[in-house]
């Protein structure tokens, strides 16, 4: 398995890595941070992302707790296993205290309910 590096001097801060099963929700997203200038790589699942040999270029993960192959920790853990260390962000329509603490514990900065707000959005970016 190739290692990620999120190399501050290669990786551009811009990149973001998008993952969600919902197609209407996904499309919305990507094109809200693509016309804020975001360079973004969208997913439909978690094996997908964490597979993806690109990843390392990505300054950021925004990613669904909820996945038909998945979740969203267990994205952020894989990729943190391969040595990614940028910013990230989970998006949920399942929100408890004890999902945000885990949320939190396995390294995510922000926790998001759905439905997302454009403005907490990019402000978990920032």
């Amino acid at each position: 398995m190739p290692v990620l590096h999120a190399d501050p001097m290669s990786a551009p801060s811009d990149r973001v890595l998008l993952v969600e099963d919902d197609d209407a929700v996904r499309r919305s997203i990507h094109l809200l941070l693509h016309g804020r200038g975001y360079d973004v790589k969208s997913y439909s699942g978690a094996a997908m992302v964490v597979g993806d040999g690109d990843a390392e270029r990505a300054g950021y993960l925004i990613t669904d707790y909820r996945l038909a192959d998945g979740d969203g920790i267990g994205v952020l853990r894989g990729l943190r296993r391969r040595g990614w260390h940028g910013r990230a962000v989970l998006v949920t329509g399942h929100y408890s205290d004890t999902l945000c603490a885990a949320a939190l514990a396995s390294g995510f900065d922000a926790v998001l309910e759905k439905p997302l707000k454009q403005g907490q959005l990019l402000a978990a970016l920032a």
